[in-house]
């Protein structure tokens, strides 16, 4: 169980919380244009709200350490998303799920898995009131009109929403929390969900040599990391590429100094002024890009996403929600994506990723297979494995299939097959040399894999030096 210290109010301590309240809304004056950053707005409302405790409370005996609180609570509601707010600060949280009045709130915990909490809403308004905090603060309206809600809280969080007549019984509140620190290429090497083999590939084939870089797509089920492992390549894209992203709510974070980041609008109250992902992803084509990734692939998009690729612009990446290789080609060719089989093999790879409970591991994450698109074949999309998770092993292993990109990738370069195999072994070695000393920060691994691309020689040297120094 997630257990929150919820300090319980007498009578006269909840009376005295509710007056705070409407006095800090009559009497604090914040201006936001003042005090930009958040924590010290939050501070400058704090000491405030104390202020009025301590004029409120004279005659009370309540101690400074219990005002503290009430003043915490107040600024909470206030400011914050009241009983919900110490959850959401928590980054080792990836998901808090408010499902009912009466019901325990659930997390998602990045180590624990689901637990359920101590935090409980005792009525329908006090969900509804959060939910409509939320909705106004990020400029959007949630009613029995339009009863669901789906966008970005200030802090990068993912929320979805529902209230009656759709969700049967009682509103339900989302949010799937984004870590501040994003898991780089050696974070997830860590944690076991693709091997350094299926990595220093990976490396290879996003670069490309800058001539042939692949198109990846990233599929999978919900929760199963695929963004994450999507955000984890992308770190390995040249810094000199103009990287343009578009999602409907914007979830990658990358070191990159040339990204442009692009998000969807849904339609305003009046039905007007919808951005989709298809007039995004047509705008971007416009917009000079070098890569072009799509945080989910789903609808119309798809068509001219492939449209892009069949047409010189290499380098594409998003997700997918499927559950095979074969499954994502049957939802791509299908509607509502219905891209033409014909220009199907413009997509080079698709890596399978999947949530999978181990017995003595718990929960965990892992690359269950990477196929290649091939060609076609009776006008049908080929498909070739080469590579698949071990289960008793627990590694990412190579199949011994030979490899389509890496013979396009020698092609285009001029390099032998031998050649090819030799600078993934090279691009290994970083890797691992990055994971024994400790690196993982997305700016310290950027910055050795963008060191490699300015001069792999001297990179290797160094990585080969502090190796045997360690040996020494």
């Amino acid at each position: 169980m997630y257990r929150l210290k919820l300090p319980e109010l007498t009578k006269q301590e909840s009376k005295l919380l509710e007056i705070a309240k409407e006095k800090a809304i009559e009497e604090v004056r914040i201006d936001p244009d003042k005090i930009p950053d958040p924590a010290e707005r939050r501070n400058t409302i704090m000491r405030e709200v104390l202020k009025i405790l301590e004029r409120e409370s004279k005659g009370m005996y309540i101690s400074p350490g219990r005002l503290t609180h009430l003043g915490e609570a107040a600024v909470r509601d206030m400011i914050g998303y009241g009983q919900l707010d110490p959850i959401i600060a928590d980054d080792q949280l990836e998901d808090i799920l408010v499902t009912a009045v009466g019901k325990p709130v659930y997390v998602y915990h990045r180590k624990h898995g689901m637990c359920s909490t101590n935090v409980v809403f005792e009525s329908e308004e006090s969900i509804k009131y959060l939910i409509d905090k939320m909705a106004r603060v990020v400029g959007r309206r949630i009613d029995q009109q339009t009863p669901l809600l789906d966008a970005r809280l200030p802090d990068g969080s993912r929320v979805n929403a529902t209230i009656p007549p759709v969700s049967l019984d009682g509103p339900t509140i989302s949010i799937r929390k984004f870590r501040k620190d994003p898991l780089t290429i050696i974070d997830i090497l860590n944690l076991g969900t693709l091997s350094t083999d299926f990595a220093a590939f990976l490396w290879l084939v996003v670069d490309g040599f800058g001539i042939k870089p692949a198109n990846i797509l990233f599929a999978g089920g919900t929760g199963c990391g695929k963004t994450t492992t999507l955000n984890a390549a992308i770190t390995l894209v040249p810094e000199r590429e103009r990287i343009l992203s578009i999602e409907d709510t914007a979830e990658l974070q990358l070191s990159h100094k040339h990204w442009v980041r692009l998000e969807t609008r849904p339609p305003n109250v009046e039905g007007r002024g919808e951005v989709t992902m298809n007039d995004l992803v047509k705008n971007a084509l416009r917009m000079r890009p070098d890569r072009m990734i799509i945080g989910e692939v789903r609808g119309p998009e798809a068509q001219t996403m492939f449209t892009a690729m069949n047409t010189g612009h290499d380098g594409c990446c998003g997700t997918l929600h499927s559950n095979s290789a074969i499954e994502t080609i049957s939802r791509l060719t299908e509607p509502p994506m219905a891209v033409a089989p014909i220009m199907i093999p413009a997509l080079d790879i698709i890596v399978m990723q999947q949530r999978i409970y181990h017995r003595q591991k718990g929960q965990i994450r892992r690359v269950t297979e990477v196929s290649e698109v091939t060609g076609l074949e009776g006008g049908k999309p080929q498909l070739s494995r080469i590579f698949k998770w071990n289960p008793r092993t627990d590694v990412v292993e190579p199949t011994g299939v030979p490899s389509k990109i890496k013979r396009t990738i020698a092609e285009f370069s001029g390099m032998s097959g031998s050649e090819i195999e030799i600078e993934i072994e090279k691009r290994a070695a970083v890797l691992e040399w990055m994971k024994h000393q400790g690196m993982r920060n997305i700016f310290e691994v950027s910055g050795v894999i963008q060191d490699y691309y300015r001069d792999p020689a001297e990179t290797l040297k160094r990585v080969r030096a502090e190796k045997g120094a360690k040996r020494r």
